[in-house]
């Protein structure tokens, strides 16, 4: 397993018309997942919000910011895209919330997939499971010094309360190679995503987290002091392709 996959990765939250996520989907699924990753883009997962009927989140990998470009710039350039653009657009009040991210350490990159990807139609795999991300944004920059904290500190309470990290991100700053697709920038974020077998193990480690002394005594204090607001969580309940589940 490679330490580092994905050096460059897309968190993108679609909001839709009512009534159209399923719809989306089910293109989404079906057309633009094999066909991204046939230009060099790596669909890393596709989810449903559960806290939002109408939110979309997905997560696009690549190599590098120039190999981004190339990417991005054959697929929406191509034949699929052009055939199927129309009736996706349709879904979609706003597509443009998208951050940028860089695993924020060798090992903070997603782990390579256990298994396949099942095809169109095919039942996706069991058990189910539910993914939480979880968005700490900054008002400076979430630096090595801030990393080293997150290992050392914070990951072991996660780990004790339910939630050891999958992967742990930071914003990436490099100019946007496609600007044809907005990114959120002059932001300062740090994301952690975490698996769960169901909303009830969600609960059980957001209410073991909040009793734990060592994350209110040793931990809270230093996050609060570098949080410019509220940090965001996302409960993902992924679709039947996506290979993080």
């Amino acid at each position: 397993m490679q330490a580092l996959r994905c050096p460059v990765v897309e968190l993108r939250q679609y909001t839709l018309h009512p009534g159209q996520r399923d719809v989306l989907i089910d293109l989404f699924d079906r057309e633009f997942v094999e066909t991204r990753e046939a230009v060099g883009a790596t669909v890393l997962g596709q989810f449903r919000d559960l806290d939002d009927p109408d939110r979309f989140v997905w997560l696009r990998g690549f190599e590098d910011m120039p190999r981004r470009a190339k990417a991005l710039e054959s697929f929406y350039g191509g034949p699929v895209w052009q055939a199927h653009r129309d009736e996706a657009n349709a879904t979609m009040v706003d597509s443009d919330d998208v951050l940028l991210l860089r695993p924020a350490s060798a090992r903070g990159g997603f782990p390579a997939p256990v298994g396949t990807r099942p095809a169109p139609g095919e039942p996706a795999p069991s058990p189910p499971s539910l993914v939480l991300a979880t968005i700490w944004y900054g008002h400076a920059p979430f630096d090595t010094a801030f990393v080293e904290f997150f290992q050392q500190r914070v990951r072991p309470v996660l780990a004790e309360t339910g939630a050891e990290p999958l992967a742990y991100l930071r914003s990436e700053h490099a100019p946007n190679t496609f600007p044809a697709l907005p990114v959120r920038t002059n932001e300062e974020v740090f994301v952690w995503f975490a698996r769960f077998t169901d909303e009830g193990h969600i609960d059980h480690h957001l209410n073991r987290l909040q009793q734990s002394e060592r994350w209110r005594e040793e931990v809270l204090p230093t996050l609060s002091e570098r949080w410019a607001k509220a940090p965001q969580r996302l409960r993902l309940a992924p679709t039947e392709r996506s290979i993080l589940r």
